[in-house]
């Protein structure tokens, strides 16, 4: 008798790295170095026409470690098969390394100079020939059984309004419980939308190092704040019905949940082990006061990203249409009339909870089955309508969380 190896509801096949890590995508990733290699690397992609080929890049062609690292993380992401990275060909961030850096994950690379190649469309076509023999490698990716502990998933508010800490966020923290009551990871971040909540964001830490860790962490954000006299709020905020930075910090800071926070993340370390995770992407202290946090919504998807999240969840109660490269964007609005307004790229009316159309536990179920049928192949609305959008900035941070010299204290 023959035994059944189909998955289950709560399992599907996802794609096996050879560093043991599984992907629910598999896809060919163009990279250029500078924005004089955006053009072609766009173009490589837009003629392939291929749902699993995507583009990314730094636009500097002088050096930045946070963009550096946050390429490398993209590189290595689960969701990533193969690599071609295209440059000019008197940038600082080479195309060569990157491409190595692609083979030491055993990933198929190939990498070009536009200067070498002899111009743009010698370097197209010489691009699309590539990364047909790319796709055509990833056709014998190994499928592997992939479960709901085996998943990252990320979360970010945007474009807020008052069903967002009603509604919207809310649902995204129950999941988050369930995720990590599944042996799963969830990431959480902007820590300038914790301002105000100090002392609840400290109790949440699992142990002595994690609260030191979310104390620096909370304290250099107010500083920031403070520095560039500008908090996380927004007119379209206020236009929602929104009041205050701390009514939206209550409101951002619910998408967590209600686990233990393990530790504080930096853009492009992932998480040494599953749970609940913060994410900073605030720039860390620089004599340049070097980079900004949260420009866009796309750049904190692209942080959450870089540090491996299989999806993303993309809170809004005003609404959005962008997707991610790399990794699946689910859209979750609290505002029932957004959804309707906006229902070919909302993914999810959380607002039924509002309208008592649905109990959280029930709406938090509906959830469970989108993810696991968008991480089993199932597009999200931002797929179908084919955003990828992405953004990686100059920024300074350091790999670790930096604390404060005692002369500062």
């Amino acid at each position: 008798m023959n035994q059944d190896t189909s998955p289950s509801p709560m399992q599907w096949l996802g794609y096996e790295r050879s560093q043991g890590k599984k992907g629910i995508r598999n896809k060919v990733l163009v990279i250029y170095t500078v924005e004089c290699a955006s053009f072609v690397a766009k173009e490589i992609v837009k003629r392939t026409d291929h749902q699993e080929v995507e583009v990314v890049g730094f636009q500097g062609c002088t050096d930045n470690e946070y963009a550096v690292r946050m390429l490398i993380a993209l590189i290595r992401h689960p969701n990533v098969g193969a690599v071609l990275a295209v440059g000019l060909g008197c940038e600082y961030i080479q195309p060569q390394w990157l491409a190595e850096k692609a083979a030491a994950e055993g990933k198929p690379a190939e990498w070009f100079f536009i200067q070498d190649a002899g111009g743009t469309q010698k370097s197209i076509e010489k691009g699309l020939t590539l990364v047909k023999d790319l796709e055509q490698q990833l056709e014998n990716t190994p499928r592997v059984p992939m479960g709901v502990a085996d998943l990252v998933i990320g979360a970010e508010c945007g474009g807020s309004d008052y069903t967002s800490g009603l509604a919207g966020n809310v649902l995204v923290g129950r999941f988050y419980d369930w995720l990590v009551d599944q042996g799963g990871t969830a990431i959480f971040e902007e820590i300038v939308e914790a301002i105000g909540l100090r002392d609840h964001l400290l109790a949440r830490g699992a142990d002595e190092a994690a609260r030191e860790a979310l104390a620096n962490t909370y304290d250099k954000a107010l500083d920031y704040c403070k520095a560039v006299r500008q908090y996380s709020v927004s007119p379209g905020n206020f236009a929602g019905g929104l009041s205050t930075i701390e009514e939206k910090s209550m409101g951002a800071f619910i998408k967590s949940g209600s686990r233990p926070i393990q530790g504080v993340l930096k853009v492009g370390a992932n998480p040494p082990h599953p749970g609940l995770w913060l994410l900073d992407t605030t720039p860390d202290p620089h004599w340049m006061n070097f980079g900004i946090t949260n420009p866009n919504d796309n750049e904190g998807l692209m942080a959450l990203i870089a540090s491996g999240s299989h999806l993303t969840f993309l809170v809004t109660g005003r609404g959005s249409v962008v997707g991610s490269a790399v990794a699946p964007v689910v859209k979750i609005t609290g505002n029932s009339d957004t959804y309707r307004h906006m229902s070919d790229d909302m993914d999810v009316d959380a607002g039924v909870m509002l309208r008592g159309a649905c109990t959280q536990e029930d709406a938090t179920a509906r959830l469970v089955q989108l993810v696991t049928a968008v991480a089993g192949g199932q597009l999200t609305k931002a797929e179908e309508q084919g955003h990828k959008e992405y953004f990686i900035p100059y920024k300074y941070q350091e790999k670790d969380v930096v604390k404060p010299r005692r002369c500062d204290t």
